[in-house]
């Protein structure tokens, strides 16, 4: 368990602990802003490419193969990103670190599957689940130790040591996985990697590049991407076409088995809690972490906050997922009642995050008190909606079922982090507009500090601030920063509210060992 928590750790922090080091990662190799974009979207874009894929793989070759082979070669890139001499270089292994990510993921749930069971295999859900939670806040704390007080480089050098400890606990406690015959459907898995990958690029840089027009130009690799359609629609078309074809191929594949083996078995959708609670996965990764990618900014450049004390502010969220992990051992509770107990929390404190944030000046206790009951929610429904949704997989398929709830799981994640940010930007700029116009400043001003708010995230307000001159603009950014995290957490509570709604559609799980896929697609 620790060998399995260690590694589940790893690679969520390395998701969020980029977006603090970033500034000191420009001023020491003096890399681009699309340099920049780059270093924090490669890593999260691979990572949801290959999450079918290394599902897929992890049942053919065995769980703990997979999960050791991904922790040495994530080793092997953090080393690559430490030590980094150019911006290509920390990009290239960005990409190979997301690569080794999805090795982790899905062998991670695999492996919970093989080795626990009955109530143990609860426990063991929820303390994943917690750790996904606490890796996600702790992330920037790290972040922002490591970039005042070492480099940003140990953000990728402490990886190293905690790879040896995941890979000798790894062998010496984790049983050898058991195989299944068959292979690996390459042309299934090259629709897959790339339609994934399309759909990831054009959820995440939407707000950046524009969903359908460009505004802002694409480079990459030395050619500039710019005026007509955006980069971020072409994606998105590809990425439906690519898909199509893909789910085509592995219903074809699945009904016949002409062809090959399918690398996503869709006969696994006829089970109702793995199909259901899919949905419902996709639903709750909306609203559940899209709300943590804005809090930061407006702690910083709102409420004055330094990164490292934005960073500690996060604390009280995995104080609470760690909380609800362990009370939820205790509980005589069905796994499907604590998502929903777990779910009902989350959107109530989010909804209560939007009432603290839209006060003028809200204390850090408040803001505390809020992300602790928001964390132990996230203990509650994310530790235990793995549970529900693969509790009827049969053992033999754990790695493709896994595999297919980290996919759902990582593009709800990303679905909602585009969702929030989305409007959480738009908010802000249409806020300073407005408020700007009430100052009765000349339009031509007026644009152009919007746009110097919205493009630096608000990172301009403190110079702004320091300026008797632009003073005005400062407070504008400000009360439109507060507006758009109240608007986005009342959205995300929204999300969190259907989220509770589909898991009404959940059955209640059989045992697992004796699971079977039913012949026929239940009505």
């Amino acid at each position: 368990m620790v060998a399995i928590a260690l590694g589940v750790s790893m690679i969520v922090v390395d998701t969020t602990i980029v977006n603090v080091i970033t500034p000191s990662v420009i001023d020491d190799l003096g890399i681009s802003s699309s340099q920049a974009q780059w270093v924090q979207e490669s890593y999260a874009i691979m990572f949801a490419a290959l999450l079918l894929l290394f599902g897929r793989v992890a049942d053919l070759v065995g769980a703990r193969r997979v999960f050791v082979l991904g922790a040495v070669v994530f080793g092997v890139t953090s080393l690559l990103a430490g030590i980094a001499s150019s911006g290509n270089v920390l990009i290239l292994a960005r990409f190979l670190q997301g690569a080794a990510g999805a090795m982790l993921l899905p062998t991670s749930l695999s492996l919970l599957n093989q080795t626990f069971t009955g109530k143990a295999r609860g426990q063991a859900y929820a303390v994943w689940g917690s750790t996904i939670g606490a890796a996600t806040a702790l992330g920037p704390v790290l972040g922002g130790w490591l970039s005042e007080h070492a480099s940003w480089r140990w953000a990728f050098g402490i990886n190293i040591p905690l790879v040896v400890v995941i890979v000798a606990l790894s062998l010496v406690f984790i049983p050898m996985s058991k195989r299944t015959a068959g292979r690996v459907d390459v042309p299934g898995a090259l629709l897959s990697f790339a339609g994934l990958a399309a759909l990831a690029f054009g959820l995440i840089e939407g707000r950046v590049y524009g969903w359908v027009t460009s505004r802002s130009p694409f480079t990459v690799l030395g050619q500039t991407w710019d005026g007509g359609l955006s980069p971020v629609f072409v994606a998105l078309v590809i990425a439906a076409a690519l898909l199509a074809l893909f789910v085509r191929r592995q219903v074809s594949l699945s009904r016949n088995g002409s062809g090959g083996e399918p690398l996503m078995n869709t006969r696994l959708f006829r089970i109702s809690s793995f199909r259901n609670g899919n949905i419902a996965t996709l639903i709750i990764g909306l609203g559940e972490f899209g709300i943590i990618a804005v809090i930061p900014l407006w702690l910083q450049f709102t409420l004055g906050y330094t990164s490292l004390e934005a960073g500690f502010a996060l604390v009280p969220l995995a104080l609470g997922s760690f909380l609800a992990s362990g009370l939820s051992f205790g509980l005589k509770l069905s796994a499907l009642a604590l998502v929903r107990i777990g779910l009902v929390l989350e959107a109530v404190t989010l909804a209560a995050l939007g009432v603290v944030a839209a006060t003028t000046s809200a204390p850090w206790w408040s803001v505390a008190l809020v992300l602790f009951g928001y964390g132990i929610g996230v203990g509650f429904a994310t530790a235990q909606v793995t549970n529900v949704v693969l509790a009827d997989v049969p053992d033999d398929q754990g790695g493709q079922g896994s595999g297919i709830q980290s996919t759902f799981r990582q593009l709800g994640s990303a679905l909602g982090i585009a969702a929030i940010t989305t409007i959480f930007f738009s908010a802000l700029d249409n806020g300073v507009r407005t408020n700007l116009r009430a100052e009765d400043l000349p339009g031509d001003q007026i644009d152009r500090f919007a746009a110097a708010v919205t493009d630096s995230a608000g990172a301009v307000i403190a110079p702004l601030a320091g300026d008797p001159v632009t003073a005005v603009v400062a407070r504008a950014a400000r009360d439109a920063m507060t507006h758009g995290v109240e608007l986005g957490s009342y959205v995300a509570a929204g999300f969190l509210v259907l989220g509770v709604l589909a898991t009404l559609l959940i059955p209640a799980p059989r045992t697992a060992v004796t699971a079977e896929i039913p012949e026929e697609l239940p009505v």
